[in-house]
C-alpha cells in the first residue's frame, strides 16, 4: 500500500492516561505500519509551561506550551488530540477546527448536547477530518464479530445484551475527583455507555428508543480539604433499547463494580447461534454454532492471531495478544488514512452525534421514567 500523504505536524494536549496513550501511537503508527509518514510531533500542552516540557521531553515533541490555544494556532501543527477532561473538549475541538487542523477527540464529545452539535457542525464546516477516540471497534476480535454476524454465522441477530464495568470507584473511601462532578456530565451513562454503544451501533446502527435508570451508590465523597463533598454523577446505569431493524439491546455500565477491571462484555443471540466477548479477554471470541451432531455443539474459542488483521502487523505468532494501547495505534493510522482521503475505520463526530443523542435520550428517560425515542432530542 502506498504511503499516506505527508508527514502530519501533531499537538497533544493533556498527558493523563490517554493523553499518553496518543502520544504512545503517534510515536509507534510509522513504525507498526509502515503505509503512513511518521508523524512530526510538534508541540504538546499542560497546564503550566514547567509541566508541558517535562511530557514533552518524555513523549518525544519538540515543544510544549502551557496555553492550548498557541497550540492550536501554530501554523506547525496540522492534527491535535484532545485527551482532556470531557468539558474541555467542546471549546478546544471547536478552535483547533476553526484553525483549520483535524482532531482526534477523547470520548464523550462534550456533557451538554448543544456543545456535541457545535464541536460537529464546526467539523462540516472546516473541512477537516475529526474523530472521537472509540478504539475498541479497532479490535481485531471485535472486527472478527462484525465479520461473522454479516455473513450470517448466527443466522438473524434478535437480541444483544452488553455490560461494561469497572472498580476504579468501587471503594467508598475514594476522594473525590472531576469524574464525580456534573461538569463532567451524567457520570457512567456518558464516561461509560458510549464505548458498547460504539460496538452496538457498528454492529447494528442506531438507537430508536431507550428505557433507562441510573443509580449513585455514595452520595458523598472526601474532598481535598478532608470534607465530604456530594457526588453530583451517577456511577450506574441500566438501559434497555430498541435498535434499527427491531434488534432488542439491553446494556448495564457500573463504574463501581469490584473485581471488575476493564470489561465491556457483548452476548449477542441470533437465530443460528450466539457470539460471547468479554474486552478483559480481548484476544478471544466465542461462537456458537447451531448446526450438526447435538451432542458435539458447545462454544468455541476464537483466538485471534495475524489471520486477523491487523494483529500480524503488532505480532506475527498467535495467542501472544494485543493490548489496550495496541488499539489506539491502530486508531492513529485509521485517522492518517481518512486525512488522506483513504477508506478508514473511524468514529467521525457525525457518527458520535447518535451515540450522544443516545446518551442525552437515556438521561431524559431516567428523568421520566419512560421510554424515549432518541430521535426526540434536539439536533
Amino acid at each position: 500500500m502506498a504511503m499516506s500523504n505527508a508527514p502530519l505536524g501533531v499537538g497533544l494536549i493533556g498527558t493523563g492516561y490517554m493523553g499518553k496513550c496518543h502520544a504512545l501511537a503517534w510515536n509507534a503508527v510509522r513504525a507498526v505500519f509502515g503505509d503512513v509518514a511518521r508523524p512530526r510531533l510538534e508541540m504538546l500542552c499542560e497546564t503550566s509551561d514547567a509541566y508541558a516540557s517535562a511530557r514533552a521531553a518524555e513523549f518525544g515533541f519538540a515543544r510544549a506550551t502551557g496555553d492550548w490555544r498557541t497550540l492550536v494556532s501554530d501554523p506547525a501543527v496540522d492534527v491535535v488530540s484532545i485527551t482532556t477532561p470531557n468539558q474541555f473538549h467542546a471549546e478546544m475541538a471547536t478552535a483547533a477546527l476553526e484553525a483549520g487542523k483535524h482532531v482526534w477527540c477523547e470520548k464523550p464529545m462534550a456533557p451538554a448536547f448543544a456543545d456535541a452539535l457545535a464541536m460537529n457542525a464546526a467539523a462540516e464546516g472546516s473541512g477537516r477530518v475529526a474523530i472521537l477516540g472509540y478504539n475498541y471497534i479497532q479490535n481485531p476480535a471485535f472486527r472478527e464479530i462484525a465479520r461473522l454476524v454479516s455473513e450470517g454465522a448466527i443466522g438473524t441477530p434478535f437480541q444483544i445484551r452488553a455490560e461494561m464495568d469497572e472498580d476504579f470507584m468501587a471503594d467508598p473511601d475514594t476522594p473525590f475527583f472531576w469524574k464525580n462532578a456534573a461538569s463532567s456530565g451524567y457520570g457512567a451513562l456518558d464516561d461509560f455507555a458510549v464505548h458498547p454503544l460504539s460496538l452496538i451501533q457498528r454492529l447494528f446502527g442506531r438507537v430508536e428508543r431507550v428505557f433507562c435508570d441510573m443509580a449513585m451508590p455514595y452520595a458523598t465523597r472526601t474532598d481535598e480539604a478532608g470534607g465530604q463533598r456530594a457526588v453530583e454523577t451517577h456511577d450506574m446505569a441500566n438501559m434497555l433499547m430498541r435498535l434499527e431493524g427491531g434488534v432488542q439491546a439491553s446494556l448495564q455500565v457500573n463504574r463501581c463494580a469490584w473485581g471488575r477491571k476493564g470489561r465491556i462484555a457483548l452476548q449477542i443471540f441470533g437465530s443460528k447461534g450466539a457470539i460471547l466477548f468479554d474486552q478483559e479477554r480481548m484476544n478471544e471470541v466465542e461462537l456458537y454454532r447451531a448446526e450438526g451432531d447435538a451432542r458435539q455443539q458447545g462454544f468455541a474459542r476464537v483466538l485471534t492471531g495475524p489471520q486477523h488483521p491487523p494483529y500480524d502487523r503488532f505480532v506475527p505468532a498467535p495467542g501472544h495478544g494485543l493490548g489496550f494501547n495496541d488499539l489506539k495505534v491502530v486508531e492513529c493510522r485509521e485517522l492518517l488514512h481518512a486525512i488522506a482521503g483513504e477508506p478508514a475505520t473511524v468514529i467521525s463526530f457525525a457518527e458520535g452525534i447518535e451515540l450522544e443523542r443516545t446518551v442525552h435520550a437515556a438521561a431524559r428517560s431516567f428523568e421520566s421514567g419512560r421510554w424515549v425515542e432518541v430521535a426526540a432530542v434536539g439536533g
